[in-house]
């Protein structure tokens, strides 16, 4: 054993900046506030200047005679604090003394600034003091003004949360590095930890320092872990690292010196590295905070050239560390800012892993729905070695560029842009994302529509369109909705759909204890009583659940005691409490993940579970009958054929398998599938003749992968990129339109997508979008759609306590005929097409079809044709190349016509004159 630590840092030299790399020609700002005065991101720094309200905005990179100043005009009093997004470097909040919270979108160096904010937060009762943005978040910003901090949700403009019972002016907040936590440091000399979750009031406070001048605070790389700083009642700064476990006293405590400059902590949590600035001061103290004694241990300390103003951190993933720059500073002095880089001197010129571990990346890993709904979410960390480092760039919605991005122009590939720029729920946007970076760029007319000459000629532009991307998504009217639903279970395992519905009635999972399940009447909607409602007793937690199709009063129920129960609810609905069930099958050896009905044979039932397999059962005889092997880790999701002679699965171990269970229990064939392991689900489309998988790729940005079926080995056909977001996106497919509906639990937005099995295979519909998080949504059977009214889908949206029917309609001119375009024949999946014996002795079927044309409705086919209207003129003259000479032509006809025929007379030619004797 070691009786002393060695520091791989202990080397670490300061290597001060060269006159070049300063930036020169700045006028810093000197009035006091709780802020740090200078921020910087990757891309861009941003300071204080001389004049109130006014920031200097500067590129990070770059010789400094060649760094431009410009200045944004932010406030109208005194700028306060000011923090860069972690994930957008161009987006920038300020806080000021005018009470208000403002949101930037810098451009690029060499473009205008912005003429105004893109969001503004407050006004607050008070000047804000401090602000900071959440750490694991796009869209959470925590800012302080006098006895209490603000929790914004930014993208509502509205605070989640008010942290109170501060006894005094709040001088420090800070977000715990994984963002469940916030801490403040308050000049009534108390540190408190708030979980901004659960409760407004501390969970946790104690007596930092007994001096009430200047408190701040950091996260270490543990959550359970903070440094402050403040001055003792003997007026000597001090530091102190806490463990807010043991939060009665500190682990470490340090006592520096008695200079008045209140000490900035900057602190870089992957390397544990800690910089301590005064205002006004010209040293800068380096120190090491690790858990093992000495916990706060001395590396160097820096004389500067000038006085600081400010200081602060270069974000990790912009240092160079091919010279292993392992932290750098940015000094801001009167008139110049400095960057000073320290260094550890190896011999190898090579990238050194154990100076640079992964960091945080750029991509968030949660939205602010998800996070306070209860998801810790991590951001995924990336490589900072320049071989692996990735090169994406994330863009937030929060404020969206001022300019529009460029069209691409025909024949140019549209996978030049990255998909991953944008997160959580965005409005649909006309640049379909329909032609990936993965798709071909060839574009194809294959949409089904008949085309004009000038639609061809628009779409050899703009390239193939749905028929369906004018559909509208309505909520229907409240008397059909039912509400006051209380106690919902909202943790059912991601794979999970939540609830289930068929035409008759919806199964919703409770929180009480023993896994009850509500069984709600669609025919009867309204308000449900304040009294407790009957339930079916399942005795263990629920994980799935499914109705059988042929049977609308039987359900099939999970648990997490690996069973399956079977209940039969009365034709009446469910009057009082059940606690037998019709039966129960036996025979997984761990909990259960997902159950699915066979689409064609009644009685036979597939389930899946953490045992890594797959059985399917036999609900007549009440016993397993197959069992599919082969996974090597949890089966995210499984789905039967339409045909029912095959089943898929996609597994976390990143493979998509097909079965054909009659044939044996190892898989037909196999192929890649999602590189992220957070969940994912599949669907068969196209007539069953290919895939889709809704999953992760390797940055957590959701994605949808289109395989052929017959040819898993090769990999997708497509991949398409959609956001970024916590929750699996939950594919429901309608096979008459070929239409699937994507969207995942604690989502605002649903995405619609018209699914081709050629290229360009995507093609982008209207989306849906919701003003609240929906915790579940499913499609109902297609017999519930209002055809007169052209409504393609009807689907359930499960909200906190309410169920509400959305429907998704088409505009159409002539509603009053039936449009047999949108509706062919329907397969009647409410009646089986085989028996459970049958369909395991192997005989198959196809399901018998219900034509939808409602009596007394002419299909738009057979209309008569209404009389030619004036039409506009055609667009192909628009696109009609002219020459030259043509142009010249028109143009000089053009000029004729406006002068008029020069052989007319004039006017004083017809006007009278006056006899010549009339002159005298």
């Amino acid at each position: 054993m070691h009786r002393f630590r060695v520091s791989k840092f202990r080397h670490t030299e300061v290597r001060p900046p060269r006159r070049e790399a300063w930036i020169n020609d700045i006028r810093a700002g000197t009035t006091p506030s709780c802020g740090n005065h200078i921020r910087s991101s990757c891309s861009l720094i941003a300071f204080n200047s001389d004049r109130p309200g006014v920031l200097g905005i500067v590129p990070l990179e770059g010789q400094g005679e060649k760094r431009r100043v410009t200045h944004l005009g932010c406030h109208s009093d005194l700028v306060t604090d000011l923090d860069f997004s972690p994930f957008d470097d161009f987006l920038l909040a300020t806080g000021s003394a005018d009470r208000t919270v403002k949101l930037w979108r810098l451009p690029a160096p060499g473009q205008a600034l912005p003429v105004g904010p893109g969001l503004v937060l407050g006004p607050e009762e008070h000047p804000v003091d401090v602000l900071q943005f959440h750490p694991t978040v796009d869209g959470i910003l925590v800012s302080t003004a006098g006895l209490a901090a603000t929790v914004w949700d930014v993208a509502k403009q509205q605070p989640l949360t008010e942290l109170v019972a501060h006894g005094d002016l709040v001088q420090s907040v800070a977000w715990s590095r994984d963002g469940a936590l916030v801490g403040t440091a308050c000049k009534d000399k108390q540190l408190r930890v708030f979980d901004p979750r659960a409760k407004p009031e501390a969970a946790q406070s104690t007596l930092a320092h007994e001096n009430s001048r200047d408190g701040k605070l950091a996260w270490t790389g543990a959550r359970e872990h903070l440094v402050s700083t403040g001055f003792n009642q003997m007026r000597e700064r001090e530091v102190k690292l806490w463990d807010i476990r043991l939060f009665s006293s500190a682990l470490a405590s340090l006592t520096l010196d008695t200079a008045p400059g209140s000490l900035m902590p900057l602190l870089d949590p992957d390397s544990g590295l800690l910089v301590l600035a005064g205002k006004g001061e010209s040293q800068l103290s380096c120190y090491e905070v690790t858990l093992q004694q000495p916990a706060l241990s001395p590396v160097n300390q820096c004389v500067l050239e000038n006085v600081l103003r400010g200081a602060a951190l270069v974000p990790r993933r912009a240092l160079a560390v091919s010279s292993c720059e392992v932290l750098r500073v940015l000094q801001l002095g009167d008139t110049a800012i400095l960057p000073i880089s320290y260094h550890v001197p190896r011999k190898a010129a090579e990238f050194h892993e154990d100076l640079f571990p992964d960091t945080a990346g750029c991509v968030p890993a949660s939205d602010p729905q998800a996070w306070w709904a209860g998801s810790n979410q991590q951001v995924q960390r990336v490589s900072l070695h320049p071989a692996r480092r990735p090169h994406s760039s994330f863009t937030s919605r929060l404020v969206p560029p001022t300019e529009p991005s460029p069209t691409p122009a025909a024949g140019t590939p549209v996978g030049d842009t990255d998909p991953s720029e944008g997160f959580s729920s965005p409005a649909s946007s006309l640049t379909s994302p329909s032609t990936p970076s993965s798709l071909d760029p060839s574009l194809s007319s294959t949409s089904g529509v008949g085309t004009s000459p000038s639609q061809r000629s628009l779409q050899s532009l703009l390239g193939p369109s749905s028929k369906f991307r004018h559909t509208q998504g309505t909520v229907l009217h409240r008397d059909s909705h039912i509400t006051n639903l209380k106690g919902l279970n909202l943790t059912t395992p991601g794979e999970s759909d939540g609830f289930c519905a068929n035409r008759l009635r919806v199964a919703v999972p409770l929180l009480s204890s023993g896994g009850q399940v509500a069984v709600l009447e669609l025919r009867k909607p309204g308000r449900l009583p304040d009294t407790a409602l009957p339930t079916l007793q399942n005795r263990a937690a629920v994980t799935d659940l499914a109705w059988d199709p042929f049977d609308p009063h039987r359900l099939a129920i999970a648990g997490e005691d690996a069973r399956i129960r079977l209940w039969r609810v009365p034709p009446e609905g469910l009057e009082e409490v059940l606690t037998t069930p019709e039966a129960i099958l036996s025979g997984h050896a761990e909990k259960i993940y997902s159950l699915r009905f066979h689409p064609l044979a009644a009685d036979v039932l597939a389930s899946s579970s953490y045992d890594l397999t797959v059985r399917i059962w036999d609900l007549q005889a009440g016993a397993e009958r197959l069992r599919l092997q082969g996974h090597r880790d949890q089966i995210f999701g499984l789905a039967w054929s339409p045909d029912g002679q095959r089943l898929a699965t996609v597994c976390k171990d990143g493979r998509v398998r097909v079965y054909e269970p009659r044939s044996g229990p190892e898989p037909l064939q196999e192929g890649p599938g999602p590189e992220g392991a957070r969940g994912a689900r599949v669907v068969w489309v196209c007539d069953g003749h290919c895939l889709l998988v809704s999953g992760f790729d390797s940055r957590s940005e959701r994605q949808l992968l289109l395989y052929a079926a017959e040819a898993l080995a090769t990999g997708p056909l497509a991949v398409l990129g959609l956001d970024v977001a916590p929750s699996t996106l939950l594919p429901s497919y309608d096979p008459d339109t070929g239409v699937v509906l994507l969207t995942g639990k604690g989502d605002t937005r649903v995405f619609l997508y018209e699914l081709l099995p050629e290229a360009p295979f995507f093609l982008e519909c209207n989306s849906f979008t919701s003003p609240d998080p929906h915790k579940g949504f499913i499609l109902l059977p297609k017999t519930e759609c209002d055809v007169r009214e052209v409504e393609f889908a009807r689907c359930l949206r499960l909200r906190q306590n309410s169920l509400e029917p959305v429907a998704f309609r088409l505009p159409r001119v002539r509603k009053e005929f039936f449009q047999d375009d949108m509706f062919p024949a329907t397969a009647v999946s409410w009646e089986p097409v085989l028996s459970a014996e049958a369909w395991f002795g192997g005989a198959n079927g196809q399901p018998r079809l219900l034509d939808l044309q409602p009596p007394g409705m002419t299909p738009v086919s057979q209309a008569p044709r209404e009389a030619p209207a004036r039409r506009a003129p055609s667009l192909a003259l628009f696109l009609e190349e002219k020459s030259d000479q043509q142009k010249k032509e028109e143009l000089l006809n053009a000029m004729v016509a406006k002068l008029g025929n020069r052989e007319d007379p004039l006017p004083q030619d017809s006007f009278e004159g006056v006899d010549e004797d009339e002159w005298d």
